[in-house]
């Protein structure tokens, strides 16, 4: 059993096409909310761990406690992400050029979905981390050539507070291993943020609609990945 980012992208466009196919605007609405929600929760583990290590909380600091890497299926397939920086000051600014989550989108003929995805995606784990960073995603792999991802206000400074002068330190970052989470965990936030949200804003509607996406999976991918994801129904996704 191997969760992979094809998954993960796959648990978050079903969960789009049920939404808006069930709930027409009010469906997408809810996708975007849970979507902010999931990846919130992901930044505030990232600023939990870097306080526990003592480090500021500053883009560098936020780029070292990432949480995922790319996968060894993604690496064979030729389809892990790559990147480029092209500039760090004052504006930190890359350029995305090849990414998984965009190949599986486009693969199910969701790019629709996949847009609405990473245009809230990456912006909200900054926010959870810190919400005085400044990220803006202004165009994506979806609609355009490649994506990309600006970052201001490196040092994440509160309006009218000075910038921070401790540095990231290398020396106290925890080992790269307690940073990350396999794609097993990342997967079953994923999926249980969208049903949790999903419960919470239609009720009764919106569980059956969760079961129905763990049915999608259990077709697609097989029941061992959807009992997998079921197995992490009390799990509370904001404890490090």
């Amino acid at each position: 059993m191997s969760f992979n980012e094809k998954l993960h992208a796959y648990i978050a466009a079903r969960f789009y096409v049920r939404l808006c196919g069930t709930f027409g605007e009010r469906g997408k609405t809810a996708f975007i909310y849970a979507t902010q929600y999931y990846a919130e929760q992901r930044g505030r583990r990232m600023a939990m761990r870097a306080i526990q290590d003592g480090q500021p909380l500053t883009y560098e600091t936020y780029r070292a406690y990432g949480e995922w890497e790319s996968t060894k299926e993604a690496k064979d397939e030729g389809i892990a992400n790559a990147s480029e920086v092209v500039s760090t000051a004052p504006v930190f600014e890359f350029h995305v050029h090849r990414c998984p989550w965009h190949e599986e989108f486009r693969a199910l003929g969701l790019e629709e979905a996949g847009l609405v995805y990473c245009a809230h995606l990456d912006n909200s784990i900054a926010r959870g981390f810190n919400p005085y960073l400044v990220y803006e995603v202004p165009q994506t792999l979806h609609d355009c050539a490649y994506c990309v991802q600006k970052v201001r206000n490196l040092q994440g400074c509160a309006p009218g507070q000075a910038a921070q002068t401790a540095a990231f330190d290398p020396s106290r970052a925890r080992p790269e291993a307690d940073r990350r989470r396999g794609f097993t965990y990342h997967c079953a936030h994923s999926y249980w943020s969208y049903a949790r949200t999903a419960e919470r804003i239609f009720g009764r509607s919106g569980r059956q609609l969760a079961d129905e996406v763990l049915l999608d999976i259990e077709a697609d991918w097989g029941a061992s990945y959807a009992n997998r994801l079921r197995s992490y129904q009390t799990t509370d996704f904001e404890v490090v």
